[in-house]
C-alpha cells in the first residue's frame, strides 16, 4: 500500500488474485495476466493494435484502473509515475498506468521492499 494511489482494497485484491507471486517468472507479465496489454490483429498488409484484450481477472482489472485513475487526479505529490502517464490521452493513460503498477505491485512483493517516491528533477533544455 505505498505505492500511490493503491489503498487496502486494491491490494487485497491484486494479492488474492495472483496468490503465489513466484508463478510469475518476469514481473513483466503481471500486465498481461489481467488483460492489459493491447490486442493485435496481423494479417498480410494489415497491422492492426487495438483496445485492450480483456483477458484474465475482471475485478482486478478493475481496481488498478481505478488504482491508477486516483494517482492521476487525486494525488498532488510529485511521481515518476504521474511523469509517465502524461505522455497520451486519459484513457490510454489510465491503462498504461495500471499495467505498470501492477508490474510494480508484483516486484514489490516478490522483493518485499517499499514504493520510493521520485525526486522532481528539472529537465534539461
Amino acid at each position: 500500500m505505498t505505492v500511490p494511489g493503491v489503498g487496502p482494497l486494491v491490494a487485497v485484491t491484486y494479492k488474492s488474485a495472483i496468490d503465489d507471486p513466484h508463478r510469475i517468472v518476469k514481473s513483466k507479465a503481471a500486465g498481461a495476466l489481467f488483460g492489459l496489454t493491447p490486442k493485435k490483429y496481423q494479417s498480410g498488409e494489415k497491422d492492426v493494435t487495438g483496445g485492450i484484450t480483456l483477458a484474465g481477472d475482471e475485478i482486478v482489472r478493475t481496481v488498478l484502473y481505478e488504482a491508477a485513475n486516483v494517482l492521476l487526479s487525486r494525488i498532488t505529490r510529485f511521481s515518476k509515475l504521474k511523469r509517465f502517464a502524461k505522455r497520451r490521452g486519459s484513457k490510454r493513460a489510465k491503462v498504461a498506468l495500471a499495467r505498470k503498477l501492477a508490474v510494480i505491485l508484483h516486484r514489490i512483493w516478490v522483493d518485499g521492499t517499499t514504493y520510493r517516491w521520485g525526486e522532481a528533477k528539472p529537465i534539461a533544455a
